[in-house]
Order: structure tokens, then sequence, then C-alpha cells
């Protein structure tokens, strides 16, 4: 099968690893020709349409075709990219945890301060 045929299966998507955008080379991938040839169709189709035209249909295809999906690289190793990308949901959770803990401490102490006699006996008596 041909080298990019998870790509081709999951539909036509713009390259991350594009020059201009990404869409010649994800429709080179999709239809799995070299991206030579594609760039090569856009060049000529950019001088017999006088320019606008051609702009015109890469911009579109640039904006409808979605960007490519991250893939991750399987590396074996529990700190590498692998283990980022397979716990990030683990990881956010823990640390949107963490910093409402710190925000509730931090709202805890300031509750404490405003509601103490001294915070109270120092606003209606203000030092000159």
């Amino acid at each position: 099968m041909s080298r990019n045929s998870s790509i081709h299966k999951r539909g036509l998507y713009r390259s991350r690893n594009g020059v201009i955008l990404g869409v010649c080379r994800g429709f080179a991938d999709y239809f799995d020709f070299s991206v030579f040839w594609a760039r090569a169709i856009a060049v000529i189709l950019l001088i017999f349409t006088h320019f606008w035209p051609a702009i015109g249909l890469y911009l579109l295809a640039a904006l409808l075709m979605k960007s490519q999906p991250a893939t991750h690289v399987r590396t074996g190793s529990k700190n590498g990219f692998d283990s980022r990308y397979t716990y990030a949901k683990h990881d956010m959770a823990e640390r949107l945890k963490r910093k409402w803990q710190h925000l509730e401490k931090r709202i805890r102490r300031m509750e404490a301060k405003v509601t103490s006699r001294e915070f109270d006996w120092n606003n209606r008596f203000p030092e000159k």
C-alpha cells in the first residue's frame, strides 16, 4: 500500500510540512503522488489563469481543508513525547485541581484577614 495510507483513509488534510499552507503536499499525500507534481500543477494553473483565480482557489482550499492531525512518535520511553501525548488529559486535570486548591487557599487567607477584628480596627482608625 502507499506510504501515507493512513492519511488517505482519514481524509484530505493540509500537511504540517508544507511550504505555503501545506495544500499541495496535502493533495499529493492524499492522491499518493509526488509533491513536485502537485506544485508543478499549481504553478501551471497560476500562470495560465493569470494569477488571481488560482490564488483564490488555493486560499479557498487552505481555508476548507483541515490541518493534518498531530501524530505522536512511539519512543518507548516513559518521559518521551508518547507519554506526554497519552497522559495530557490527566495532567491537565491535575494542574487544574492544584490551581483551584491554590486559589481556594488564597481566598480563605483574604477572607480571614478581612473578617478579622484587627482589619476592622485599622479601617476605623487609619494611621496617619
